[in-house]
């Protein structure tokens, strides 16, 4: 089993389930044994979330898919783009063009100036998304009930996924029966994307986060 699956903690881990995005944050593997080396989780600001199929490119995951039989940026798997996002990572311009383009509107929209290159939005998500080499959390910009759809705050070590103004508790394989959200919050995706989200991108979220009507006033 591969060190490949990433927590809206921001951590690579090894779990058997299946995401709906993959994505990079760069060279982190070692081809030789499909390990990640010890102490690097990014090489690059630019953290992308991908599609899965693209093009019909296919590649040995952690194996050698660079230039000269070299490692390759390293293959990371979410369980979907909530998950994703509130790691720090965006959508990417070349397999997610369509997403991005509504992304950086969104972004520019939510967070004000001009529209922002992809180094821009990268170097604003590093600064939001890491302390140290520790996720950064975020105080609520508001209650929790009013983050925008897809937002993801976390509960002690959990994560839960804001969603129809409830609280869905993350796991690799799906949500959980939604709940009213506890006290105590903090805020895991990086607060320029929550932005983005309220104003108006649509993120993909799993499916098990779609089969509940919305709370009673809301």
């Amino acid at each position: 089993m591969l060190q490949n699956r990433v927590t809206p903690f921001g951590e690579i881990v090894a779990d058997p389930a299946r995401g709906m995005f993959m994505g990079n944050r760069g060279i982190l593997h070692d081809p030789a044994t499909r390990t990640l080396h010890p102490a690097r989780r990014w090489t690059t600001k630019a953290w992308i979330t991908c599609v899965c199929a693209f093009k019909g490119r296919h590649r040995a995951v952690m194996g050698r898919n660079g230039p000269g039989g070299k490692a390759g940026w390293t293959e990371l798997f979410f369980l979907d783009e909530a998950t994703a996002l509130a790691a720090g990572h965006r959508p990417c311009f070349e397999c997610r063009r369509a997403d991005a383009l509504r992304f950086r509107a969104a972004w520019a929209s939510g967070n004000g100036g001009a529209t922002p290159k992809a180094g821009e939005m990268d170097a604003v998500l590093h600064a939001e998304r890491l302390d140290g080499r520790q996720k950064r959390l975020h105080r609520l910009p508001c209650p929790a009930e009013d983050l925008p759809d897809g937002t993801m705050v976390a509960d002690g070590d959990n994560a839960l996924l804001i969603r129809n103004g409830r609280a869905w508790r993350w796991s690799f394989t799906g949500y959980a029966s939604p709940q009213t959200p506890p006290a105590g919050l903090r805020l895991l995706t990086p607060p320029s994307t929550v932005r983005a989200l309220r104003a108006g991108y649509a993120l993909v979220v799993h499916s098990t986060a779609l089969h509940y009507p919305p709370a009673s006033g809301n």
